[in-house]
């Protein structure tokens, strides 16, 4: 590349070039040399294309025994993504992180969220850190204690605010210059919150309100305005015409939909009332958060819910367009599109008893805020 007569060109002519690829070949370009990866990460050329659409990608969490490998050999850090548009893999390294175990939880127009261990700490101390593995580059948050990390739920919204959510508090971290620091509230929920998503300016979670013989479960709202003014007032969201919307789920679970007033709720249908209950299916419905209406958005065909039929536990992940769906000695997720329908993801790496979750990560070449 030393001798190519690209190298004659200016900086900025080089910039407008490249900036009319899409960001898949832009991300490939990188790979070529160091000279395009040099050119490709520069922040004037991330500056010019900072407003390009996100790609959307399925980013999987490393399994537990991972993350222990890692800490026990000089293993370097990376995180699996999923290009569903492409059907391909990925892997993108995460050595450029001065931390020991670095465990990827959420992700926010762009931006990764990791726990991580400090190299110099002890291990009852945590640290949330937000990066951009397309960037490579990263920022702590204010410190928190292990205990939040073992129960807490990372939360974050479009404009990069966190939220951790356990059964008894909140902490919530604004991002903000003047309050740089975590904001403590008593959650105040009549059980542990289940699939919480901040979403809408507003957080909104599962509680179980029934019997230890048998759930119950209602949707629970709570906006962040009331939380750092009265310090929380969770509000059960219910309609009389929703009549047993609650009921024929099976261990449901939230994800948000597409935009900013859809709220998926994703479970297995139920065959009959019963105490324990076998399923058919299972069952997607979106709730509009303006007209607080339920829809059905989609069902699991049934040569496919076979798979899960067999196994006693599965997950669910992903949000807006897609919902991915994994289960014990499955070896493929099966992926809803909402304009596309259902088809299966085979080659998913990293998982020996096929039983993984992840998250969606719109990638971006954007510096961190």
């Amino acid at each position: 590349m030393e001798s190519s007569p690209i190298n004659r060109l200016p900086p900025d002519s080089l910039h407008q070039i490249f900036s009319s690829l899409p960001l898949r070949q832009i991300m490939i370009c990188r790979s070529v040399c160091k000279f395009f990866n040099e050119l490709l990460t520069s922040q004037c050329f991330t500056e010019i294309i900072s407003t390009r659409p996100p790609l959307n990608l399925l980013a999987l969490r490393p399994p537990h025994h991972h993350s222990h490998r890692h800490g026990s050999q000089n293993i370097r850090p990376y995180i699996h993504v999923y290009d569903p548009e492409q059907n391909q893999w990925y892997r993108f390294n995460l050595d450029f992180l001065p931390f020991r175990l670095p465990q990827p939880v959420a992700s926010s127009n762009g931006l990764i969220y990791l726990w991580c261990d400090s190299v110099d700490s002890n291990e009852s101390s945590k640290s949330l850190v937000a990066c951009n593995p397309l960037t490579r580059e990263f920022k702590v948050l204010p410190q928190l204690g292990s205990a939040w990390s073992r129960h807490g739920t990372v939360l974050v919204d479009s404009m990069n605010r966190v939220m951790v959510l356990t059964e008894l508090a909140a902490l919530y971290y604004s991002g903000m210059v003047i309050a740089n620091q975590w904001l403590k509230f008593s959650s105040n929920l009549p059980s542990k919150p289940r699939s919480p998503v901040l979403m809408s300016s507003s957080v909104f979670a599962l509680c179980d309100v029934g019997s230890p013989w048998r759930s119950q479960w209602k949707l629970f709202s709570c906006k962040l305005l009331n939380l750092t003014i009265t310090h929380t007032n969770w509000i059960c969201l219910e309609k009389h015409e929703w009549g047993d919307i609650f009921d024929i789920i099976k261990r449901p679970r939230l994800l948000r939909g597409n935009g900013d007033f859809k709220l998926l709720m994703i479970g297995g249908l139920k065959s009959t009332f019963s105490l324990n209950p076998a399923c058919s299916t299972i069952l997607i419905l979106r709730l509009d958060l303006e007209s607080l209406e339920w829809e059905e958005a989609g069902r699991m065909p049934l040569d496919m819910y076979r798979g899960f039929q067999e196994s006693s536990k599965f997950k669910v992940f992903g949000g807006g367009d897609r919902v991915y769906f994994s289960a014990k000695r499955m070896g493929k997720l099966a992926m809803w599109d909402c304009w596309e329908g259902w088809r299966w993801i085979d080659g998913v790496p990293g998982y020996a008893d096929g039983l993984c979750r992840g998250f969606v990560f719109d990638a971006k070449l954007t510096m961190m805020p």
